[in-house]
């Protein structure tokens, strides 16, 4: 059973009078472990795709089953709680919260699972470590570099440890060499067995994942494989980044 199924989804966002279609018939499945690149141009529906992927947006029309669920029949409630068990969240700016350290912005998804404080701080510690920034725990965002704070949504993505991680231009804001690092990180969690659905409009990134997927005007363009096995980034150890 595939992880991710999606049947012909579809979104219109309703601009006025007429309706503005994002995304028409959409059609995939994913396997639990896979890499994917969702590429295409601006307008061409890539976010959407991800906030629906997500559960942070719906559908207007199609199915998409997670593990075999119906996403659509749930409650809000009960998406909540799908999107704190089973996905992780990176983005291109971060959306770290500004008054928390880096270490209470980790803990923040324990902390919607209700774990108990003094598990989730030693977590939330143990993953900072992981990428690289066990010295800056009890700095804040604004005394953090961009990608010491992408660093940080990151081991705030796998801190609940997810299923899926979905990455929106997750190296965007970010030079080569710091892209580079956080591009390891993904990487890294991919290879522990975590599925990695990226949004990018770099092809160094979307070559990094097992499968790319096209969108052009809300429709699948394209949908190729590769091999991985020679070509991809090679992992950095996290006292390196």
């Amino acid at each position: 059973m595939p992880l991710v199924r999606l049947e012909r989804i579809s979104k219109r966002f309703d601009l006025g009078e007429v309706p503005v279609p994002a995304l028409s018939d959409v059609s995939f499945e994913l396997d639990a472990g896979s890499s994917v690149a969702i590429i295409g141009p601006s307008g061409s529906g890539k976010s959407t795709l991800l906030g629906i992927l997500g559960c942070l947006d719906t559908p207007t029309s199609g199915s998409y089953r997670l593990a075999g669920e119906e996403v659509g029949g749930i409650s809000p409630a009960e998406l909540a709680d799908l999107r704190c068990r089973r996905f992780g969240f990176v983005f291109q700016n971060f959306n770290l919260l500004p008054r928390l350290t880096a270490l209470e912005n980790v803990e923040l998804p324990l902390a919607y699972a209700r774990q108990a404080p003094t598990m989730r701080r030693a977590k939330a510690a143990e993953m900072l470590d992981r990428v690289g920034l066990s010295n800056r725990m009890s700095h804040y965002p604004s005394q953090l570099s961009g990608g010491q704070q992408q660093r940080v949504a990151i081991a705030r993505a796998l801190v609940n440890q997810p299923e899926l991680i979905l990455a929106d231009e997750p190296t965007g804001a970010l030079d080569t060499t710091t892209g580079h690092e956080i591009l390891s990180l993904l990487n890294g969690a991919n290879s522990d067995g975590t599925t990695v659905i990226v949004v990018t409009h770099d092809p160094k990134v979307a070559a990094n994942m097992r499968r790319t997927i096209s969108l052009s005007d809300g429709r699948i363009a394209g949908d190729t494989n590769r091999d991985l096995s020679a070509g991809r980034l090679p992992l950095l150890p996290a006292a390196v980044l």
